[in-house]
């Protein structure tokens, strides 16, 4: 009996601390489940947070993009305004600019090209008086002209020694030929020298029309008569005292020959029907006819406003670059191939 007893009593503190073990394994589940749940809650408050604290990060990124780009906008149209102010064309203090120059830069339509480009890149005005080469330099000399634009190589150097000119520079450069009638009664056609094809002319006593103007064409007409050894004279010379295109219609008229720039030669032809002369020789080292630009030296003019700022203008823009690609491209487009070539910038 006390056996029984005794395991009755072990029977139940058995199942006492099986109780207690169970009632400490659910509350150890309640509390890990608690701290799970706790944790959870961290993490979604963390994430949460994170997630808020990601949105106003990108809040505040696109404000900030925001004010930068209306920043750099503002800057970019304040930069563009100051450019645009830098590059206003100024009006000069004397904005009246006088050029003399040889009639193949009118006749050829250069300066209809030429001239309105100077004028608004810079402000001036340009009187512009169309002269042969020697009457040109003549202006310069009474100081009746600010520049020149002139081919006459010696009486530019004679201009400039003298100290009627200053700042000579060189601008461009075309050729002279020599045109007649297609039935070239001289039979000039295809010679090298020009002073042969003169001889020939003079020995068939054919029609020879001279500018006599003491342009530069007609300076260098001399030239080739003196390179010949020849001095032109008698019925078959005619002298007209005229400039190239007026010059040219004439030898078309009397079927003659004469000297003439290239330049002009090419825009007369496309543009007078009547004009039925041809290209006879050309080539000739002799023919090559380059162009200067000279500044009138204010300081042989003292009692005379010669407005040297306004030549300085007009020397830096024609040698510069956009007046040297003007000068390369002229004529391209209608002729074919350039009426003038620059010697500053090739």
């Amino acid at each position: 009996m006390k056996k029984f007893f005794a395991l009755l009593m072990i029977l139940l503190l058995m199942m006492m601390v099986f109780a207690g073990c169970k009632t400490t394994s659910t509350t150890a589940e309640t509390t890990a489940a608690t701290t799970v749940a706790e944790a959870t809650t961290a993490a979604t408050t963390t994430a949460n947070e994170n997630t808020a604290a990601e949105t106003t990060a990108t809040k505040t990124t696109a404000a900030i993009t925001t004010v930068t780009e209306t920043t750099v906008a503002e800057t970019t149209a304040a930069e563009t305004t100051a450019v645009e102010t830098a590059t206003t064309t100024t009006t000069p203090k004397n904005p009246t600019l006088i050029l003399a120059s040889t009639s193949s830069t009118q006749d050829s339509g250069l300066f209809d090209e030429l001239i309105p480009a100077f004028e608004k890149a810079t402000g001036y005005k340009v009187k512009l008086i169309c002269v042969g080469s020697g009457a040109a330099i003549k202006l310069g000399q009474n100081g009746e002209a600010d520049v020149l634009l002139v081919h006459s190589p010696a009486a530019e150097q004679k201009f400039v020694t003298d100290g009627y000119g200053i700042d000579r520079k060189a601008v461009m450069h075309n050729s002279f030929i020599i045109v007649g009638p297609e039935s070239d009664p001289a039979k000039i056609k295809g010679m090298a020298l020009a002073a042969d094809a003169f001889k020939a002319i003079m020995a068939s006593e054919s029609v020879f029309v001279s500018r006599a103007d003491g342009s530069g064409t007609h300076t260098k007409e001399l030239n080739i008569w003196q390179r010949a050894g020849l001095e032109p004279g008698g019925d078959w010379y005619i002298q007209t005292g005229l400039g190239m295109g007026q010059t040219l219609q004439i030898a078309q008229e009397k079927q003659g020959y004469t000297l003439t720039d290239n330049a002009t030669w090419y825009a007369l032809k496309e543009s007078s029907s009547g004009l039925n002369l041809v290209e006879l020789v050309s080539g000739d080292e002799l023919l090559f006819n380059p162009y200067s630009v000279i500044a009138v030296n204010p300081a042989t003019h003292t009692n005379i406003k010669i407005n040297y700022e306004g030549a300085t203008a007009f020397i830096k823009y024609i040698t510069g670059a956009a007046g040297q690609k003007l000068i390369k491209n002229f004529g391209v487009a209608k002729y074919g191939v350039p009426l003038f070539y620059p010697d500053v910038i090739k």
